[in-house]
C-alpha cells in the first residue's frame, strides 16, 4: 500500500521544490545569540526571535541548571494528574503579575494556546471575527470552533465594523488578532479595536507573542503600547521569543475563562505539563524584564539605526518601529538572490516570497536583536548594499 502513498508524497515534495518553496534548515553549533556557526560557516544572525539577547543569557541558563537539580528533567504527566508543580503555580502568577490579569494558564507552546481557548470559548450560537493576517495558531483553533466565522481586511477597522455588525446575531462576539503582525512587522490598532468590541459587545483577543517582553514602556506588550491593557479580556503569547527562546505558551484573562480552559481545553488537558527547565528559566527572564529596561533599550536603538541607515542607503522598508524590518524588494527571485548574496557576506536572513507573503510583495524579513553590537547592525547594513549590487536590484 506505501508504494501508491510514496509516489503521491514524492510528487508533492517534487512540486514543492519545483516552485522553489522548500524550507531548508541549517545546524547551529552552539547556542543562539547574534553570532551564530551554521552548517560550518560563521554568520550575523538576523533571523530570529531573539529580541532581547536571552536566547543564551547566564541568568536562564543558571536558573535552568538549578531548576534540573531541584525540580528534575520532566514531569511526565498532564497537569490535573501529577504533572503540576510549585514552579509551575509560581509562573502563571508571575505572567498573571506581569499582564495585569485575573489569571493564566500555561501550555506547551502558543499554538496549543490559541489550538485550545477558542472551541472552549465560543460555541455554534456565537461568532469569531478575525484578521486576515492572523497567525496560524489562531486560524487552525478558530477552524477547531464551531462559531460563525467572519474575517476583516487586515486593521481595517471600517471592514472590521461591518463584520461585527454582520455578527450582531450571536449570542457572544470575539475579536481575535495579532499584537504584532509578524511578516510586516505592524501593531493592531487595538484602541480602535476595543472601541469597537465596547460599541458591538465582543470580547478582545489578542495574540502578543512578537510583543511581550519588550513592546509598551515595561514591556507588556502590545495593550500597554496601545493604552488598553485593561480593556483586553484575553491575552495569548510564547515563552520561544522575547521571553528567553525557549519553548512554552499561556492563556492569561479573567478567571473565568482560565477556570473553563483548565477543565476543557484539549492540548492543556492531553500534554505533558511544561517541562520545569523552561518554567524556571521564564521565571528568570521575567526577573530581569522587570528589573531593568536596559535590553529593550539597546533594541530599540538597534532597530532605529537599522532603519536610518537601510533609508539613507535607498532602500524600501515597511514603516514601523518594531525590531522585525520588512526589506521589501517585491520580485521574488531578486530577493532570492539578495539573501544568497547576504549569507555569502556572512549575514542570515531569509527571504519571503508567495505564498508565505502576497504576490509581488517578496522581502527579507531583518529582526533585531539587543544582543547585536553596533558595529553588527552596520556590518548588516553594508551587506545588504553590497548584496544589492551585486543581484542586480
Amino acid at each position: 500500500m506505501y508504494g501508491a502513498i510514496k509516489d503521491h508524497l514524492t510528487a508533492e515534495l517534487a512540486g514543492i521544490e519545483a516552485a522553489g518553496l522548500t524550507k531548508r534548515e541549517r545546524g547551529i553549533a552552539g547556542p543562539q545569540r547574534a553570532a551564530i556557526e551554521a552548517d560550518g560557516v560563521d554568520l550575523l544572525n538576523f533571523c530570529a526571535n531573539n529580541y532581547l539577547g536571552l536566547a543564551d543569557s547566564t541568568d536562564l541558563v543558571d536558573a535552568a541548571k538549578d531548576a534540573l537539580d531541584r525540580w528534575g528533567y520532566g514531569m511526565a504527566s498532564v497537569r490535573f494528574i501529577c504533572g503540576t508543580q510549585d514552579l509551575h503555580l509560581d509562573l502563571e502568577r508571575r505572567v498573571s503579575a506581569f499582564l495585569g490579569t485575573e489569571a493564566t494558564i500555561l501550555y506547551s507552546s502558543c499554538f496549543d494556546a490559541n489550538g485550545g481557548l477558542f472551541e472552549v470559548l465560543l460555541g455554534a450560537e456565537d461568532a469569531i471575527i478575525s484578521d486576515e493576517l492572523n497567525h496560524a495558531s489562531i486560524i487552525d483553533g478558530v477552524r477547531l470552533s464551531k462559531a460563525q466565522r467572519f474575517r476583516y481586511k487586515n486593521r481595517d477597522m471600517a471592514d472590521l465594523e461591518a463584520q461585527l455588525a454582520a455578527a450582531s446575531s450571536a449570542r457572544f462576539r470575539a475579536v481575535v488578532t495579532d499584537g504584532v503582525f509578524s511578516m510586516d512587522g505592524s501593531i493592531a490598532p487595538l484602541a480602535e479595536i476595543c472601541d469597537l468590541a465596547d460599541r458591538y459587545d465582543a470580547l478582545v483577543i489578542v495574540d502578543d507573542s512578537h510583543a511581550v517582553g519588550f513592546v509598551g514602556e515595561h514591556g507588556r506588550g502590545t495593550p500597554e503600547l496601545c493604552g488598553v491593557a485593561d480593556r483586553v479580556d484575553v491575552y495569548t503569547g510564547t515563552f520561544g521569543k522575547a521571553l528567553g527562546g525557549a519553548s512554552g505558551g499561556y492563556v492569561a484573562s479573567r478567571r473565568e475563562i482560565v477556570d473553563l480552559l483548565r477543565q476543557r481545553s484539549r492540548p492543556y488537558l492531553f500534554s505533558n505539563s511544561l517541562a520545569p527547565v523552561i518554567a524556571a528559566g521564564t521565571v528568570a527572564a521575567l526577573d530581569l524584564i522587570e528589573r531593568s529596561d536596559d535590553a529593550r533599550s539597546v533594541l530599540q536603538r538597534n532597530a532605529a539605526l537599522f532603519r536610518s541607515l537601510m533609508t539613507e542607503a535607498g532602500f524600501e522598508l515597511l514603516p514601523g518601529e518594531h525590531p522585525i524590518v520588512p526589506v521589501m524588494f517585491h520580485d521574488a527571485a531578486l530577493t532570492a538572490r539578495i539573501a544568497d548574496e547576504m549569507q555569502a557576506r556572512g549575514i542570515y536572513v531569509t527571504a519571503f516570497s508567495y505564498p508565505v507573503v502576497p504576490k509581488g510583495r517578496a522581502r527579507i524579513r531583518v529582526q533585531l536583536s539587543a544582543a547585536h553590537a553596533e558595529e553588527q547592525v552596520r556590518r548588516c547594513v553594508a551587506a545588504f548594499v553590497a548584496s544589492r549590487d551585486a543581484a542586480g536590484g
